[in-house]
């Protein structure tokens, strides 16, 4: 997939990972990017289909994203959306989880939704 033309003024960060990978520096397999998003297949899936959405502008949680960048938010669910019916999870069903804070198990300080789907999901989770 060639890569979609990016605003040239985000925020980003030299030492995260997803910015990295927005940037092209770390291999990703990518099924999805468009100005404000890029989505990239996890690599430890937990789900047939495991895809993370990360906007490409550096912010730690959804939360700063939407102080800093609230259309970019709306953007973030329209990769999500478009994510899920790609993959085709977006008819039988999908969960997307949003870790913020240590405490939620969020690995990596950049937004970002996790889309799973292709299986039956549990509840409660965690």
């Amino acid at each position: 997939m060639p890569p979609t033309q990016a605003p040239t003024d985000v925020p980003t960060d030299p030492d995260c990972v997803f910015c990295r990978i927005v940037a092209g520096e770390i291999p990703a397999t990518v099924v999805h990017e468009d100005e404000h998003t890029v989505a990239f297949r996890d690599l430890e899936p937990q789900a047939p289909t495991h895809v993370v959405v990360v906007p490409r502008r550096h912010v730690p949680t959804v939360a700063a994203l939407v102080e800093q960048a609230p259309e970019e938010v709306a953007a973030v669910i329209a990769a999500v959306a478009a994510v899920a019916h790609q993959e085709g999870v977006d008819e039988g069903g999908y969960r997307t989880v949003f870790n913020t804070g240590r405490d939620a198990h969020q690995t990596v300080l950049h937004a970002h939704v996790h889309v799973l789907g292709g299986r039956v999901m549990g509840w409660p989770p965690g």
